[in-house]
């Protein structure tokens, strides 16, 4: 059973989104989701200034099954991305919601389709 930490917020496409601030979104892909991809290996971060788009591909992990892609949360400008993911992609699997996260996002509006910590556990169960 995969970890779901109540204070955050999901989507289903298995990412993971925290509000840092009233314009500050940090975001990664959720501890289901990195037991189903198996070892991670590589991760394609978002380039820091780039526009994304809620529901659209901001990045890729590479595992030593497959390569998934990664999908915004919420649309707005990457402000900052976890470089030492570059050097040690598989803290992603040892520590998701920690040392694993992935790309802060600075955006206008909060989505509002985001799924409750027990909405995203009801559909991975």
């Amino acid at each position: 059973m995969s970890h779901v930490p109540a204070e955050l917020s999901y989507t289903k496409e298995h990412e993971w989104i925290v509000f840092t601030s009233e314009t500050t979104a940090r975001i990664g892909i959720t501890d289901f989701a990195q037991a189903a991809l198996g070892d991670i290996v590589y991760i394609q971060l978002p380039k820091v200034g780039e526009s994304v788009t809620s529901g659209k591909v901001c990045g890729e992990v590479e595992s030593t099954k497959s390569v998934s892609e990664i999908y915004s949360p919420i649309t707005g400008t990457i402000s900052l991305v976890n470089t030492d993911l570059d050097n040690a992609p598989e803290a992603i699997n040892s520590d998701p919601y920690g040392a694993g996260w992935i790309a802060e996002i600075t955006f206008e509006s909060k989505p509002l389709d985001l799924l409750t910590a027990q909405e995203y556990d009801s559909l991975t169960a």
